[in-house]
């Protein structure tokens, strides 16, 4: 059975997929992730997490776009690398926030269609009682 991914291992797949430079397929990014995850995962359970589809259809589309690095000696080269890496990081986390306020319309108008107020909304969260299996004494 195939493992489930947690937190940590979908943060390491999207670096990962943030990397990339010349070529990108989901079959590679089993491959490349499976000595840093401890197994391999499969294409379809890479492509169930919204995380990972997005960055890998961004990193995508930036690879079809035909970036493309030039010859430098080894420091400008790793300096290059980075960039490209925080570029795409950071485009990819713009698509995410993005998505997060789309959703975030959603569930403010779903929550005025069913009559919340705002004080409502913002109500602090009940604290959670975590004795109150020991007795007492």
């Amino acid at each position: 059975m195939a493992k489930h991914l947690a937190g940590k291992d979908i943060d390491i797949i999207i670096n990962q997929i943030d990397s990339v430079r010349d070529k990108l397929t989901w079959e590679g990014l089993c491959d490349a992730v499976a000595p840093l995850i401890g197994t391999r995962p499969t294409r379809q359970t890479l492509n169930a997490h919204e995380r990972v589809k997005t960055a890998f259809a961004l990193k995508k589309e930036q690879i079809k776009s035909g970036f493309k690095s030039s010859k430098r000696p080894a420091s400008l080269a790793i300096a290059e690398q980075r960039i490209s890496r925080l570029e795409s990081e950071n485009e990819r986390l713009k698509r995410e926030n993005q998505l997060l306020l789309q959703r975030f319309a959603t569930w403010q108008y779903n929550a005025y269609k069913h009559g919340m107020t705002p004080a409502k909304l913002d109500a602090p969260l009940s604290a959670i009682d975590r004795d109150s299996s020991e007795k007492k004494g």
